[in-house]
């Protein structure tokens, strides 16, 4: 029984995880456990235990007697989370332009592809291929604890993502950003990539800054 609730279990954080990035559960949203476990067709525990391991992810938060709610979007949170992918981010995707094997190196071109043709049409699913862009940069670098924070906090920066990109203009910044990253990866120059990713982090930031200041005006 319990390897089939642990698989359920992680299908439940997976679909629960993609409503939270995709904002079909906006932020402060109430999490109604009967009429979701109703929906989904499950029972409460595994629910329940789903809902407790995204809280541990820092996209759900619990209140006594009260339940779980969708966190808000949050300057101080933004802050956290772009300085630690600051601290390891440009140094683990430095580190991975030298070690990529050539299938991670396709694997990159063919998600980059993917990106910018969302991002240009304007569609769905540009905060998940934007994480899917990072995370194919990051994880050739074999670095395994690092590589799993940086999961976690690119997650955590997804929604940010979705938030910065509202903005007129921003989407064909970041696609050309991407792009120059991507060609310095590719070409196995660590220091300019360590430089270009640096600088794309530390952009978001600022403008998000803005932004987040300007919404809790």
């Amino acid at each position: 029984m319990k390897p089939i609730n642990r698989t359920l279990s992680d299908h439940l954080v997976e679909a629960m995880r993609e409503r939270i990035l995709s904002s079909d559960l906006p932020p402060n949203h109430a999490i109604r456990q009967d009429v979701l476990a109703a929906e989904l067709g499950v029972s409460k525990i595994p629910l329940r235990e789903a809902l407790a391991r995204l809280e541990q992810e820092g996209l759900l938060r619990s209140h006594a007697h009260r339940g779980f709610f969708v966190c808000a979007l949050s300057r101080e949170e933004a802050e956290e989370v772009y300085a630690l992918r600051l601290k390891l981010e440009p140094d683990a995707v430095a580190l991975a332009a030298e070690r990529a094997t050539e299938v991670e190196r396709s694997t990159a071109e063919q998600v980059l592809a993917t990106l910018d043709r969302v991002t240009t049409k304007h569609g769905n699913g540009v905060g998940a291929f934007n994480r899917a862009f990072h995370l194919a940069l990051i994880r050739p670098c074999r670095q395994l604890t690092t590589i799993s924070i940086l999961e976690r906090l690119q997650v955590l920066s997804e929604r940010y993502v979705r938030k910065h990109l509202e903005q007129l203009g921003r989407d064909e910044r970041a696609n050309e950003e991407h792009r120059q990253i991507c060609k310095a990866w590719l070409a196995r120059k660590p220091t300019k990539v360590h430089q270009l990713m640096a600088r794309h982090i530390d952009k978001t930031l600022r403008d998000l800054r803005q932004q987040l200041k300007t919404a809790s005006a």
